[in-house]
């Protein structure tokens, strides 16, 4: 299973953590991805409604099947297949599909999601404007939640045993998000983060934003650099781009 990225937590005492740091109720529906051979869903379901988990791979999804009577098992791709309805996320996601399935999740509502990542993955989610692990992935989970590392995971803790070190994220869903187009905010910070080095005015230059619509931007914020931005500052930009281009 290592080619897939999925290395399987076994360390009991962190599983109860990962619960925990859920808040999980007995009303709770939960979506768990990557479940494997189902340590964590075991937690899961004794804690909760009703889980869904969705595996990837043939063989496990059927070793899975029927061992839980909350838990259904949904065998595809989680970024492909129709995301079920649920009000928290706990997984221990695949290493492969991090940033894919982070994108994935992270604009679609939910209450409370608690998800295992590589490390350096963790660190550039909760990194601030100016860290060197600060970047897209930092501004865009900044938009969509409130991202916390609730604890380190060594690597001893999971078999097969991965190269590096885990972290357990926690994170928020924000509720005071600036009203902006998401599909437009997506594309600015690509664009800032593609010029990272470059200062915003010349960033947005290449992003195609003219000079007319950047006289009305706060020029402060043109002589940045987007590596100093906060999602707060790019979704200002986001939206008064949107209204200047109107």
């Amino acid at each position: 299973m290592k080619r897939k990225g999925q290395h399987f937590l076994n360390d009991c005492a962190i599983l109860d953590r990962i619960a925990r740091y859920a808040d999980l109720k007995a009303s709770d529906v939960v979506l768990e991805i990557g479940p494997g051979t189902g340590f964590l869903t075991e937690v899961l379901a004794s804690r909760s409604k009703q889980v869904y988990a969705i595996e990837v791979d043939p063989e496990l999804a059927s070793g899975l099947k029927g061992r839980f009577p909350n838990v259904d098992i949904i065998q595809g791709d989680a970024l492909k297949l129709d995301l079920p309805g649920y009000n928290k996320i706990v997984s221990n996601l695949p290493y492969q599909i991090s940033t894919k399935i982070t994108l994935r999740l992270l604009p679609r509502p939910f209450d409370l999601a608690v998800l295992m990542y590589q490390k350096e993955f963790a660190m550039k989610m909760v990194a601030g404007p100016g860290s060197p692990d600060y970047g897209r992935l930092s501004v865009i989970t900044a938009h969509y939640a409130r991202a916390e590392i609730m604890e380190s995971v060594p690597r001893s803790a999971f078999r097969p045993e991965p190269h590096v070190d885990s972290a357990i994220v926690r994170l928020w869903p924000r509720h005071d998000r600036v009203g902006v187009d998401d599909d437009f905010f997506m594309r600015l910070v690509t664009a800032l983060f593609g010029n990272r080095r470059k200062k915003v005015k010349r960033a947005l230059a290449a992003a195609g934003i003219s000079r007319e619509v950047q006289s009305g931007l706060d020029p402060s914020l043109l002589e940045e650099r987007p590596e100093k931005l906060s999602a707060g500052d790019i979704e200002g930009l986001a939206r008064d781009i949107s209204l200047l281009e109107a």
